[in-house]
């Protein structure tokens, strides 16, 4: 009887270690998002002024584009080593682009050579997307593969803020 007591002592022992080890992780991913949300603006980093989302072979490339229209920002971080960027993400970009216009522009940012840029906005891996809006605020960080409907959502909702501060004021 007191073996039983022990083995069941044991897996309740176990069993809160573990809950507890689920709720922390939780609360440290929940509080490493909030710190994403980067309220500065964008504008105090350097970054590059064209558009490139490239896939293995094909390039887009847009460097006339007039800082006026831009209303959304996409800043894509990638490694040249990252198949999943190359041949997943930019494809995605590009189709966002298209249905889009000249309202989004999508900026590739190589984490090997800007390390105070994904510093800056907390990207653990590659590929991460980070949205920001016409003021330089981020409005949405995607950590890994971010399909073209969900990014296409998150600029539709970009840009129902602004035409809405845009008619209070």
């Amino acid at each position: 009887m007191s073996d039983l007591i022990l083995w069941l002592a044991a897996f309740v022992l176990i069993a809160v270690f573990g809950l507890v080890f689920a709720l922390a992780a939780r609360r440290f991913i929940l509080e490493h998002r909030r710190r994403t949300h980067v309220d500065a603006p964008v504008e105090a980093v350097a970054l590059p002024s064209s558009i490139d989302v490239s896939a293995s072979e094909d390039v887009i490339e847009c460097t006339g584009i007039s800082p006026v229209a831009v209303r959304v920002r996409i800043l894509a971080f990638g490694s040249e080593e990252d198949r999943q960027c190359r041949i997943l993400q930019a494809p995605v970009l590009r189709r966002v682009v298209e249905a889009k216009g000249n309202v989004v522009s999508v900026m590739n940012v190589d984490i090997a050579s800007s390390p105070e840029l994904a510093q800056r906005y907390h990207v653990l891996t590659v590929p991460t997307t980070v949205l920001l809006d016409a003021n330089g605020k981020t409005y949405a960080v995607n950590y890994g593969f971010t399909n073209a409907q969900s990014l296409i959502k998150q600029v539709d909702e970009i840009l129902a803020m602004g035409n809405a501060q845009e008619a209070l004021s």
